[in-house]
C-alpha cells in the first residue's frame, strides 16, 4: 500500500509539473493576444497542476506517515508548490498574469533541481520525529513561497524601468543576475547528464567530523576534495579497494561538504562559458530576451504586490524560521539557539526582510529600491536552501 502511494504521488508531481510547463504556452500568447482564452486556459492549467501537488503532498504524508519535508528533496518539492500558491493567491486578487511568466518557471527550476535528491524515504532521524517538524517546515515553505512573489514582482519592475542598453551598475547587476540563472540552468542539466545519462561515478573515502569513514560520490571530475581523501572503488557488499581517479589535490576540511562545493563550481566554470557563447551568439545582454515579457507590466502594481507578498511573508517566515524553530531546537537539542549555520542565515534574513520593512516604511524606500531588495532577499533564500544546506556541515545537513 505504501509503494502504491509513493508511486501515485511521484506520478502526480511529476504530471504537474509537465502541465505547468505547457501552460506556459497559453499564458505566453495572453500577453500577446487581449482575448481572455488564452489567459483562463493558462490560470486552469495552473490551477490543476496546483491541486495535483497537493494531492502529491498529502499521499506522500500518508505513506511515510509523517509530512513530506524531512529531506532536500521534499522541502525543495514543498517550497516549489507554495510558490504556485503566491503565485494563484496573487492572481486572484490582482488578475496580473505577467507574474506566471516568471513564477512558474522558477517553481519548475526548483522541481528540477529537487529531482536532483533521492526521492527514497527514509526513516526519520531522532532529530525528526516531532510534530514540530510539520509545524516548522511547512510554515517556513508557506513564507518562502510568499516572499518570492515579491522577487517576482521586483524582477519583473528591474527589467521593465532598467533599459537593456544602459552602460549603469542597475543594468550591469541585472545582467549578472540573469548570468547567475543561467549558472543553475547548467548546474541542473550538468548533474541530470554526469549523473544520469555519461553515468560518471568516481568515489572517495574520507574522515567525517565524527570520525567515521565516509564515501563520497562524485558525478563530475574532482577540483575540490575532503582533506587526506582516498580515491577507491567499490567491489561488492560494503567494500572498497584503492583506485586511481583524478584529483587536483585541493583538499578542504569536513566542515565543508566539498563534494556539493565541487559540483557548485564546475556550474559556474560551465555556466560562464555558457554565458558568454550566448553573449557571443546573441550580440546583446540576455535581458534582452526576457524583457519584452515585461514591458506590459504595470510598474506601480509590481511595486505593491512586492511590499505586500513581503508584509504577508515575512511574519510568517519569523513565526516559522525563527519562533517555532527555537522551539523545536529546544526540545531536540535542549537549547533553543546555537548558532549553528542553519540558524545563523535564518537569522540574516530575518534582520534583513526588517530592514527592508524600515526602509520601505521610514525611509521611503518605494519603487526600483524596493526592488532590488526584493529579489536581494529571495538570492537570501536560495542562498540558505543551497549552499548552507549542501555545503556547509552542521545539525541541518540533513535537511
Amino acid at each position: 500500500m505504501e509503494s502504491t502511494l509513493l508511486s501515485i504521488s511521484n506520478w502526480l508531481i511529476t504530471s504537474a509539473f509537465f502541465i505547468l510547463l505547457v501552460a506556459l504556452v497559453p499564458l505566453s500568447m495572453s500577453i500577446r493576444n487581449e482575448k481572455k482564452k488564452f489567459e483562463k486556459t493558462a490560470i486552469i492549467m495552473t490551477a490543476i497542476a496546483f491541486v495535483m501537488q497537493i494531492s502529491y503532498f498529502i499521499l506522500r504524508w500518508v505513506a511515510t506517515g509523517h509530512a513530506p519535508v524531512s529531506n532536500m528533496y521534499e522541502f525543495i518539492a514543498t517550497f516549489s508548490i507554495m510558490l504556485i500558491l503566491g503565485y494563484l493567491i496573487t492572481y486572484h486578487y490582482y488578475k496580473t498574469k505577467v507574474l506566471g511568466l516568471f513564477a512558474i518557471p522558477v517553481s519548475l527550476l526548483l522541481i528540477a533541481y529537487g529531482s536532483l535528491f533521492s526521492t527514497d524515504v527514509n526513516p526519520l532521524i531522532p532529530a525528526l520525529q516531532s510534530n514540530w517538524l510539520a509545524i516548522h517546515v511547512i510554515t517556513v515553505s508557506i513564507s518562502y513561497g510568499i516572499l518570492s512573489m515579491s522577487a517576482v514582482a521586483g524582477l519583473i519592475y528591474l527589467l521593465k524601468a532598467i533599459p537593456e542598453n544602459e552602460k549603469s551598475w542597475r543594468a550591469r547587476i541585472l545582467e549578472m543576475i540573469m548570468a547567475g540563472i543561467v549558472i543553475v540552468l547548467v548546474y541542473i542539466g550538468t548533474t541530470l547528464v554526469m549523473k544520469g545519462a555519461v553515468g560518471y561515478s568516481d568515489e572517495f573515502m574520507y574522515t567525517s567530523q565524527r570520525g567515521e569513514a565516509m564515501i563520497a560520490e562524485y558525478h563530475l571530475p574532482s577540483l575540490i576534495n575532503y582533506a587526506d581523501a582516498i580515491p577507491v572503488e567499490h567491489i561488492g557488499d560494503n567494500q572498497y579497494e584503492p583506485a586511481d581517479h583524478f584529483h587536483t589535490g585541493i583538499n578542504l576540511p569536513p566542515v565543508i561538504n566539498s563534494q556539493s562545493l565541487n559540483t557548485v563550481i564546475w556550474s559556474i566554470i560551465l555556466g560562464l562559458i555558457v554565458y558568454g557563447v550566448l553573449r557571443l551568439i546573441m550580440r546583446k545582454r540576455l535581458m534582452a530576451l526576457v524583457k519584452p515579457l515585461a514591458n506590459r507590466a504595470d510598474l506601480n502594481l509590481m511595486d505593491e504586490i512586492g511590499y505586500r507578498s513581503v508584509i504577508i511573508g515575512f511574519p510568517l517566515f519569523a513565526l516559522g524560521g525563527i519562533f517555532f524553530a527555537a522551539i523545536w531546537a529546544q526540545i531536540a537539542w535542549s537549547r533553543f539557539w546555537g548558532w549553528d549555520p542553519k540558524e545563523t542565515w535564518a537569522f540574516i534574513t530575518f534582520m534583513f526582510y526588517t530592514v527592508f520593512l524600515h526602509l520601505r516604511l521610514n525611509r521611503g524606500y518605494e519603487g526600483e529600491k524596493s526592488a532590488w531588495l526584493a529579489v536581494i532577499g529571495f538570492i537570501l533564500i536560495l542562498f540558505n536552501l543551497i549552499a548552507i544546506n549542501l555545503i556547509v556541515a552542521g545539525l541541518h545537513s540533513y535537511a
